[in-house]
């Protein structure tokens, strides 16, 4: 049998992926260039984010106090992480007009990297804060069915990218 810290572990992994995801869609979900169609999720209030928080709320059988307090966790948390994306959008354009130039500066290229690096290192730290909060309204049990979910849902979506690419030829990674 798994030990207790191992089992607190795993339930603390899911979690952070479960609400990591759920973060980083409406994070990444504002209007603005994307890849992969993510401004397809809009916003803490858009179609696609509420109703994916109801159906991991409804996973869990969270009650109503539960639920309101998670919907204002994750919404404060999207706004936070919109407006550091929005803070740190002209990042990337930097970088691409540093490279486009006819000499690249080295310096000036790792400057702005080491900016990307603390950027992200903010998401991350906002997105584990808003993880802390919500693994304090959660009961264990609830923890612990989440991060089950979210694990059979993460093999699943290992198993279907295995498949795509035998499908199409590529080599197994």
């Amino acid at each position: 049998m798994k030990s207790i810290a191992s089992r607190t572990a795993l339930v603390v992994a899911g979690l952070v992926v479960a609400l990591a995801g759920t973060l980083t869609l409406s994070a990444y979900a504002q209007p603005g260039p994307h890849v992969g169609g993510a401004a397809f999720f809009v916003g803490p209030h858009g179609p696609h984010m509420g109703h994916m928080l109801d159906r991991m709320l409804d996973g869990v059988n969270a009650t109503e106090q539960q639920r309101a307090q998670i919907k204002q966790i994750t919404q404060a948390a999207a706004a936070d992480l919109k407006a550091q994306r929005e803070a740190n959008r002209g990042l990337r354009e930097q970088m691409m007009q540093a490279f486009a130039q006819p000499t690249v500066d080295a310096n000036a290229v790792e400057a702005l990297r080491q900016q990307q690096l603390a950027a992200h290192d903010q998401i991350s730290k906002r997105m584990t804060q808003a993880m802390l909060d919500v693994s304090k309204v959660l009961t264990p049990e609830q923890r612990k069915t989440l991060a089950d979910k979210m694990k059979k849902r993460h093999d699943m979506m290992e198993r279907h990218m295995r498949e795509m690419q035998e499908l199409e030829g590529k080599p197994k990674s």
